[in-house]
């Protein structure tokens, strides 16, 4: 991989992120890191075994939600920061990095001078995405009120992906389609092969890779 340190990828909610860093981390020997587990941003509106239902979302419309998480991830980037940085060149460098999170921001990624360090968000389309929360929520037995709240996530995760994808596209940055029936590990060679031909992070051409 020419002496790449970082790998990041990035993304909305529920397009696979975490399961191909894992194996893009596993192919590298890498370390595997998610930006939720910095400072974690109100979770997935459903119940689970450890937690209960975060309320932010009934509590927000739609342009609040989407700016609280945006907020959150600026002011969380400065660690992200020094993540990448201690991974691609410092005290950290020996020990590779696969660093996944939906706080990726594309101009941020983009600002980024560091070596070592590629960048590719992936991205699906909102039944795909619909049908991975439905599944996980148990859409099907849920209340209406537990509807509501999915359904809001799925707003503001619909919302994110597009604020995004208009970023990504101004940018010229490379991002691969999730949901198109390629399975992680096919995920995993097409981000290895992204990050392999990029001459800056996140771009393998003057226009990028759109797909």
């Amino acid at each position: 991989m020419g002496g790449l340190r970082v790998v990041l990828i990035g993304g909305t909610s529920n397009v696979g992120k975490s399961t191909v860093a894992h194996v893009v981390a596993e192919r590298l020997r890498f370390a595997y890191r998610s930006t939720d587990r910095l400072a974690r941003h109100p979770g997935r509106p459903w119940r689970t075994p450890e937690r209960g239902v975060p309320p932010h979302y009934a509590a927000l419309p739609l342009d609040e939600l989407i700016a609280s998480v945006l907020d959150h991830y600026a002011r969380l980037w400065p660690r992200i920061e020094d993540l990448i940085t201690a991974h691609a060149t410092g005290a950290e460098a020996g020990t590779g990095l696969v660093l996944e999170g939906s706080a990726l921001w594309p101009t941020r990624v983009a600002g980024l001078t560091v070596p070592h360090t590629a960048a590719v968000w992936l991205t699906a389309e909102e039944p795909v995405v619909r049908g991975r929360v439905h599944g996980a929520g148990h859409y099907a037995e849920a209340t209406a009120g537990e509807r509501h709240l999915m359904d809001k996530f799925l707003a503001r995760s619909g919302r994110y992906q597009s604020l995004m994808l208009s970023e990504v596209h101004r940018l010229g940055l490379d991002h691969l389609d999730s949901g198109d029936g390629r399975s992680p590990e096919e995920l995993a060679d097409a981000v290895l092969s992204t990050a392999a031909a990029q001459h800056a992070v996140g771009r393998s051409s003057a226009e990028g890779r759109p797909r």
